[in-house]
């Protein structure tokens, strides 16, 4: 007991110090040696180290160890500390000390939410080292699985603290996932391109010696990795399989045995129709007689499949040439996004001409100073997103979201950008833009545009806006049309291109030409009248009339 009162003196210490339990590894060993096994034999064999907390505190455990389990005895165990410690994002990586241990140990650690779990163990039965487990973290908050895009360590590589491992495509951007720890990249699990991986699931093992790596050529992970041992106690188990087989056998010849309750009554066409069709009756219910199945039963479930199953359709026409194109996970979310805000939100549209000779001059004149100051060149749309964000701070009934239990008025003025790549369809954001210049606004906009086309935006370069833009008159020309709204907003703007009108003049017999630009409000009626919006409109379209108002 010497080693007992050693440990018991300095708990404290190891409480506060995982390198005590490192050092002084050997007389924690001695602890669970078979002269203490007699006296810790009155609780379960299972020895349940909490944090802070230990199950068997009675025997003056130290309180230093975290949870561990062990379906054999504590003599052939042995414990391991676990500290947490936040990594890249969300995920939680957990660094573990391992003590020798002559048998199995399974180790449980506790996530909250979709965090990535990112653990350290080894298993005795295949020889494998200690390691470290990195799984899927998860980077955003509606994020459920991501891809791989590339990696940039290739297996056998040292890793430090702080250098990328790889780059992971999410829900909505492609985000850096940094190594946390010193050590060496042993194995990767998900390749280049890798796709539809859940979050949590591992993607790469690393090692702390080089040595180490060989040993994980053939790795491959399991959810009974860490729990081999229950296997060995099959006391239980066996009456409860003999059991469980004894209903079985005599179940199978239940089936095979034909009665007349089992005749399948159906009109002769009917089974003609079905014959065709490859439709077992057993899937009808008949709607008959004594529940016989007739020719309305067997159409009502040709047309019930074709609703279930549209895309077997085109599988008919071989003559067809086509490609499938793999779904990006930014369309799969756009995608998901606009069908709800389609399905869920009571859209209505508000079109208005306005006169755009004004804005142009005063564009005009402002690029002149940007050129004599070396600043860039703004363009129409910088000017239009400034107009939208004034508009929204003199009618903010529109610089809304709506909730089952309330109306969510923002007071920040976050205008989110439409931006077309060939990735898909990106929605950076550009904070307060009613308190910001234009220079700024129109240099955010072109910063962010070339992130979005090289596909590395961040999460605080698209969270947060209150009200979107979408422009494709200037890129495309588009004359008019009318955008879906992006949840949880309740409005985005479609800005169309500008054109030469011919306009009555000031009196009668006269006439004039003016640059008309078309814009139209969608909007969520559950949130906006249709009062409030033609009166944002009518401010957005003083803006734009009269532009020197910006300025003041």
């Amino acid at each position: 007991m010497t080693y007992a009162t050693h440990v018991l003196r300095h708990s404290k210490k190891i409480g506060s110090s995982s390198n005590l339990i490192r050092h002084d590894s050997a007389i924690l060993v001695r602890w669970f040696s078979n002269g203490t096994r007699s006296s810790m034999e009155k609780g379960d064999d299972i020895l349940r180290c909490q944090s802070g907390l230990v199950s068997g505190e009675r025997h003056n455990i130290p309180k230093s160890f975290n949870r561990c389990y062990s379906g054999s005895a504590v003599s052939n165990n042995s414990c391991r500390t676990v500290s947490p410690r936040m990594s890249f994002g969300n995920a939680l990586r957990t660094t573990i000390a391992p003590c020798t241990s002559t048998g199995s140990v399974s180790f449980i650690r506790r996530s909250s939410g979709s965090q990535a779990p990112s653990r350290r163990g080894f298993s005795t039965a295949s020889d494998l080292p200690p390691h470290q487990a990195i799984g899927m973290p998860s980077l955003s908050p509606t994020m459920t699985e991501g891809n791989i895009a590339r990696w940039l360590k290739k297996e056998g590589d040292k890793v430090s603290p702080g250098e990328v491992l790889c780059e992971v495509e999410t829900d909505k951007a492609t985000v850096e996932m940094e190594c946390m720890e010193e050590g060496y990249l042993a194995k990767i699990l998900h390749g280049d391109g890798a796709s539809s991986i859940k979050v949590g699931e591992v993607i790469a093992v690393t090692v702390e010696e080089e040595d180490d790596i060989a040993k994980f050529k053939d790795y491959q992970p399991s959810t009974s990795d860490a729990t081999p041992s229950p296997k060995a106690p099959a006391s239980p188990p066996p009456p409860k399989e003999e059991v469980a087989e004894k209903p079985v056998t005599p179940s199978q010849p239940k089936v095979s045995k034909p009665s007349a309750a089992d005749r399948i009554f159906a009109s002769p066409l009917a089974r003609k129709i079905a014959e065709d069709h490859n439709i077992p009756l057993t899937n009808i219910k008949g709607t008959g007689p004594e529940g016989r199945i007739v020719k309305a039963d067997i159409d009502d479930y040709l047309a019930s499949r074709g609703k279930d199953t549209p895309a077997a359709a085109p599988k008919a026409d071989t003559s067809l040439d086509y490609m499938d194109i793999p779904v990006a996970q930014i369309r799969k979310v756009t995608a998901s996004r606009l069908l709800l805000s389609k399905q869920t939100i009571p859209h209505y549209y508000l079109t208005v001409d306005t006169c755009v000779d004004k804005l142009i001059e005063l564009r005009s004149k402002l690029n002149s100073l940007q050129e004599a100051s070396g600043g860039k060149k703004l363009s129409i749309n910088d000017l239009v997103i400034k107009a939208a964000a004034l508009a929204l701070r003199k009618v903010p009934q529109c610089n809304s979201s709506w909730t089952n239990d309330y109306i969510r008025q923002y007071h920040n003025v976050n205008i989110n950008v439409a931006v077309q790549t060939d990735n898909g369809l990106y929605v950076p954001v550009v904070r307060d833009a009613d308190k910001k210049g234009l220079s700024t606004i129109s240099e955010e906009v072109k910063n962010l545009a070339q992130k979005a086309k090289e596909n590395s935006l961040k999460p605080q370069d698209y969270e947060g806006g209150t009200f979107t833009v979408s422009n494709l008159g200037g890129p495309f020309g588009i004359k008019q049309f009318c955008a879906i709204i992006n949840p949880p907003q309740s409005a985005i703007l479609a800005v169309g291109s500008a054109e030469k009108r011919v306009l009555p003049g000031s009196s009668e017999g006269q006439y004039k030409f003016a640059s008309m630009m078309s814009v139209t409000l969608s909007c969520d009626h559950r949130v906006i009248d249709g009062a409030i919006g033609a009166e944002w409109l009518k401010a957005f379209k003083g803006y734009i009339e009269s532009p020197e108002s910006m300025l003041l």
